[in-house]
């Protein structure tokens, strides 16, 4: 593993602190319970338009900027400014008190538009950093470094729970981002040091970029992944922003529980991630998309049926295989269809749907749960979501082997 593709990976292991702590596990029941107070569903509901909001500005600014980005030569900077932005919004939480609903929904969608947007530009340095064999591969090593990081951080968060520190967490999230990002900003490919006037380069990236979704909508196959992409990880981020609240409101977990059982998720994500990182490139992304959905289907449809811990728990661990597989293996998959010379702006349209993908679920979800006062119809929803992504994506040609032999 050479020294791009490790700080590529690193920058994983950095980013999912954030993704972790605050995005998945203790913040949104802190916010929720804690901020809102969650006793008739309005934490969920406040949670879900803060994750909307969010992600509607990254969807929104995602494709511009990914066209700015190559046509400027600027996307290393652009992800260190993202990422400077949401360090800085995690490390005000500390100053969230009970009552402070519009601050912290501030903050939170702040931040979350740093990790999510810079996101944009990270895995546009995939095609450039490894050949197209080992794409599929190298994508899986990012996710599974990413839930070493994972582990870890809440392990620290856990300590500091146990201590009675809790608002000592966010700054240590901040501060474990800042600190092992830093070789992402030393060894990936540099900017171009050519001047380019901004707004020039702002100009012809968006002309560049509404040519490109012009040219991305005509291709049938591309248009097929990218709605089935839109419709499948749309039930994936929900899970991921609502698992947590649901743990703590329905089935009662404490925080250290929480802790507890994300980390089993993590672990048997990681260990999914790493198993099926090869069977990316020999058997194709497709297939694996395909096999982590069934998955999710019976995952969803498990849930709803859960009253007690344990049995959640060993739901949970089964969710967790397919975790970042299927992330993975989307990633992978839509990587056959960049051109050269075009990663970033075909990530911003990558990063376009994913997040337009996280506007509808969780609001969704939040309303569900307030109408009826109860989180498990909320459930149901999100299976839809699998089921819907599930059928699209056998349609679309493409997704096949990266490699044609097991001999390296």
């Amino acid at each position: 593993m050479n020294k791009q593709i490790f700080s590529w990976c690193l920058f994983d292991f950095a980013n999912s602190s954030y993704s972790a702590v605050i995005a998945a596990v203790i913040f949104p029941v802190y916010y929720a319970n804690v901020i809102v107070g969650n006793e008739i569903s309005q934490g969920d509901v406040w949670w879900g338009r803060a994750i909307a909001v969010s992600m509607a500005v990254v969807a929104l600014t995602s494709p511009f900027l990914g066209g700015i980005a190559d046509y400027a030569k600027i996307r290393k900077r652009l992800l260190f400014f993202y990422t400077l932005i949401c360090i800085c919004a995690v490390a005000s939480f500390s100053f969230l008190q009970k009552g402070m609903v519009l601050e912290g929904f501030i903050l939170i969608v702040i931040a979350n538009i740093g990790l999510e947007g810079g996101l944009v530009f990270y895995n546009s340095f995939l095609p450039e950093i490894t050949e197209t064999k080992y794409q599929g591969r190298v994508s899986s090593w990012g996710f599974g470094i990413g839930y070493a990081g994972s582990i870890i951080s809440l392990i620290i968060a856990l300590l500091l729970i146990n201590k009675g520190m809790q608002t000592f967490v966010w700054p240590m999230v901040a501060i474990f981002f800042a600190v092992f990002s830093l070789p992402s900003f030393l060894f990936l490919p540099a900017d171009s040091r050519e001047k380019i006037n901004i707004f020039t380069a702002a100009i012809n990236g968006f002309k560049q970029t509404c040519e490109r979704l012009k040219k991305l909508w005509a291709n049938k196959e591309q248009r097929k992944f990218l709605i089935a992409y839109l419709i499948y990880e749309d039930g994936v981020s929900t899970v991921i922003v609502f698992s947590s609240i649901f743990a703590a409101t329905t089935l009662k977990f404490k925080p250290e529980e929480l802790i507890l059982l994300y980390l089993v998720v993590q672990f048997t994500a990681l260990l999914g991630a790493f198993l099926l990182a090869r069977p990316i490139d020999y058997m194709g992304p497709k297939k694996v998309v395909t096999l982590s959905l069934v998955l999710w289907i019976l995952v969803s449809g498990a849930a709803f049926f859960v009253y007690d811990k344990m049995h959640f728990f060993f739901v949970a661990s089964v969710a967790g295989l397919g975790l970042g597989t299927v992330q993975a293996a989307s990633r992978a998959f839509y990587t056959q269809f960049i051109p050269e010379g075009q990663e970033s702006e075909y990530f911003g349209v990558y990063s376009f749907v994913g997040k337009s993908s996280a506007i509808l679920g969780p609001l969704i979800f939040g309303y569900l749960s307030s109408t009826f006062g109860s989180q498990r119809p909320a459930i149901l929803s999100v299976l839809f979501f699998f089921l819907a992504g599930l059928v699209i994506i056998q349609t679309v040609k493409g997704g096949k082997p990266n490699v044609k032999s097991h001999a390296d």
